[in-house]
């Protein structure tokens, strides 16, 4: 596979995850990072990162309202639960040591 159509196809499966992100917003971000070790904030820091490398500088809300598709805080009023004590429990055993 060529370098472009490799960058296609990445971009592709990026965008395809976004969506079906989107479509799940059922799916707490915190029970991701507890399963997956990153969650949809983290893809929009990516995005963000990324973008900045590559000339866009973006900032943190930015990059999180490009991924959720709207504000976070919108996203988070409609579709963020309170989490139960088990499971930040969890969270707090297998987080991320972030920079």
């Amino acid at each position: 596979m060529d370098d472009l159509t490799r960058l296609k196809a990445e971009a592709a499966a990026f965008r395809r995850l976004k969506a079906h992100l989107a479509e799940r917003a059922d799916v707490q971000n915190i029970d991701m990072m507890n399963l997956t070790g990153f969650c949809r904030n983290c893809l929009s820091r990516w995005y963000q990162e990324a973008a900045t490398e590559l000339g866009h500088p973006m900032s943190k809300d930015e990059g999180r309202e490009a991924f959720y598709g709207m504000p976070y805080a919108e996203w988070r009023a409609q579709n963020q639960t309170e989490a139960d004590a088990a499971t930040m429990a969890a969270y707090e055993i297998s987080k991320p040591k972030h920079d």
